[in-house]
């Protein structure tokens, strides 16, 4: 078991989540980031003490400062202060919760520090999966996924002792708010229909993402790099009751699931204790009160964003950085309610097709390829 972890995200959904567990597994805090929630993190400085709290902006850093004067906790803000957040000397782990691309840096920096990573951040193995499991090899450091799929995938591995024996890994997906709906009913969503996710809380990006089913083509993209598996070794299931995880087909025809109540703080307790299980304070499943569980193929032309995930993946090259760029940029001007539903495939789309493609990028490729993305998409919406 891990004994003292940093968040990086700790305002978010998933840093909540990680510090109950924290809290619940009396853990050491080493180090917290955050955008701008300043109120949240002076609280979360106060409940939990870390060595070391760093917010986005240098005015942020200076409100938390003074909220927090009277605590033994450095203030710092900035790429400068994420990266020493993820590389501090105390932590074992290092809990990725920040959204996007954003992640990358720290990840990479967190990796080569030789910590292990609870990753919950699905932007660093899409945009750059080849580099940082390979990273991961060189620096000895654990990659555990947080990602409730991710993780009932690493749970249901743990029976199978080749990977040649993995015929493919199911993915499940809720379907989120609009499954059933035809293009034509999709055309005249409202974002407040989007954000009502059916199983999961999650924050706003994501919502939208299972709402468009883009994140479970990004999960797509990340199963592959994470198992090092082919494309074509990775489906997607809709099943909607949140219930099986994901799972794993052998060879021989044998499937293995992953079941438990939709509760992030499964996934995120086990990254922290593994090998180890002790008890998590979530519901337990009762199989007699779940009710029928359902599977049915996802519908990719009323959802086209899953298949151009898949279409980025079998690319490669700087694909998905193109695609996972222009989809947060797209998502953004649909939660400020400046493009409608549809127009964030157009637009991602468009993206993927005008960045010039790079078959081997390098780190600064890929980030060149990112802010591209963005680029286009603000440009053409």
């Amino acid at each position: 078991m891990m004994k003292c972890v940093t968040i990086l995200g700790s305002t978010g959904s998933i840093g909540r989540q990680s510090l109950d567990i924290i809290h619940h597994l009396s853990l050491k805090v080493g180090a917290l980031t955050a955008g701008s929630n300043v109120e949240r993190m002076a609280q979360q400085c106060r409940d939990f003490q870390p060595e070391l709290a760093v917010m986005a902006t240098e005015e942020a850093a200076l409100q938390l400062k003074e909220m927090i004067k009277d605590l033994p906790v450095r203030v710092s803000w900035g790429e400068e202060g994420l990266m020493e957040a993820a590389t501090l000397e105390s932590t074992d782990c290092v809990i990725t919760a920040v959204v996007g691309m954003l992640g990358l840096k720290p990840t990479l920096a967190a990796i080569r520090a030789g910590k292990r990573i609870g990753l919950a951040n699905k932007e660093t193995l899409v945009c750059a999966g080849e580099l940082v499991m390979a990273e991961a090899e060189k620096y000895g450091a654990e990659i555990i996924p947080v990602d409730s799929e991710h993780s009932a995938i690493f749970q249901c591995l743990m029976g199978v002792g080749n990977k040649k024996e993995v015929r493919r890994l199911i993915l499940t997906c809720s379907g989120g708010p609009f499954f059933g709906m035809t293009q034509e009913q999709l055309k005249s969503v409202t974002k407040a229909d989007a954000l009502k996710h059916p199983n999961w809380k999650m924050g706003a990006k994501i919502t939208i993402d299972c709402a468009t089913l883009m994140n479970k083509g990004l999960e797509v993209i990340e199963a592959m790099r994470l198992y090092k598996l082919l494309l074509e070794q990775v489906d997607v299931l809709i099943h909607r009751q949140s219930i099986v995880h994901s799972m794993v087909e052998t060879v021989d025809g044998a499937v293995m699931a992953q079941l438990g109540t939709p509760d992030m703080r499964l996934p995120i307790q086990l990254s922290l204790t593994y090998p180890e299980r002790t008890d998590c304070p979530v519901e337990k499943l009762d199989l007699t009160k779940c009710g029928a569980l359902t599977f049915v193929e996802p519908d990719m032309e009323a959802f086209p964003c899953l298949k151009l995930a898949r279409d980025c993946a079998k690319l490669g090259g700087n694909a998905c950085a193109v695609m996972n760029g222009a989809n947060e940029a797209a998502v953004a001007l649909y939660l400020e309610d400046k493009i409608g539903f549809y127009d964030i495939y157009t637009l991602v789309k468009g993206a993927v097709d005008a960045v010039p493609y790079i078959h081997k990028p390098n780190l600064e490729e890929i980030l060149e390829s990112d802010r591209l993305a963005r680029e286009y998409v603000m440009t053409h919406c």
